[in-house]
């Protein structure tokens, strides 16, 4: 039975990618996150399709001096892990100067400090027992924020530059870094924003990752498309990128 940790237990994304897994193999999930009920509803709705003996256990991604216990507690709780998948994430702070500065600081906080932290510890616990696969998942908005979200896109490009970093660091301790990067997704967090061209869903991301671990692949997009996309927007001129309605 594959052991599998996610952190961001509630993520509909993160909930998506453990479903996935366990349609090829049995999965015994552990569910970390802030809300107890959510993380119970979660639970149900994963052994509805199939996991079992699975246990959740209350985490908040802004309280970085409880991440080492909790990480270390699951990790010992479970035997072990073969993966963890790190969802956390708040979209929050669209408006960027305009944003609650309050909200501002918690995107930042909740995005970048505290997703770091717990990838960090994940890969520590990865690292001393020798083996296992930490899928992280970014966006398409840390390869270039936009005006639009550049609180999330500078959060998330931090994110997704240490898991880079850290990835080289622990790849001869025979553990794995996988960073996701999904376009626009269609769930409950982006509900009643416009949707992007290109949207997408957390099955079909859950889909690609799982292709993704299959491969040996690094990086994954979702959808692929925009992979050369985003090398294109890359490329423009900082002068026409601002004119782009993004």
């Amino acid at each position: 039975m594959k052991r599998v940790l996610l952190i961001g237990g509630s993520s509909e994304i993160g909930l998506a990618i453990v479903r996935r897994l366990a349609a090829g193999e049995p999965v015994r999930p552990v569910l970390l996150g802030r809300d107890p009920e959510a993380l119970e509803r979660a639970l149900a709705g994963l052994e509805a399709a199939g996991c079992s003996d699975g246990r959740v256990a209350v985490i908040d991604a802004r309280d970085a001096g409880a991440h080492q216990s909790a990480v270390a507690d699951a990790f010992a709780e479970a035997g072990g892990f073969e993966i963890v998948v790190l969802a956390v994430g708040l979209l929050g702070a669209q408006a960027a100067f305009d944003a609650d500065p309050a909200l501002a600081r918690e995107v930042l906080e909740t995005n970048f400090v505290g997703a770091g932290s717990l990838l960090l510890e994940s890969l520590r616990a990865l690292r001393a027992q020798g083996s296992g696969t930490l899928i992280v998942l970014s966006s398409v908005a840390a390869q270039r924020p936009r005006k639009a979200n550049a609180i999330y896109g500078a959060a998330k490009a931090g994110l997704d530059a240490l898991a880079n970093g850290l990835a080289d660091a622990v790849h001869d301790d025979c553990v794995r870094v996988l960073i996701v990067r999904p376009g626009f997704v269609r769930t409950k967090m982006t509900a009643g924003l416009p949707v992007a061209p290109l949207a997408t869903t957390p099955d079909a991301v859950a889909e690609a990752t799982v292709k993704g671990l299959e491969r040996g692949s690094g990086t994954v997009w979702a959808p692929a498309i925009m992979r050369p996309v985003f090398a294109l927007l890359e490329l423009l001129p900082r002068a026409l990128w601002r004119r782009l309605p993004l």
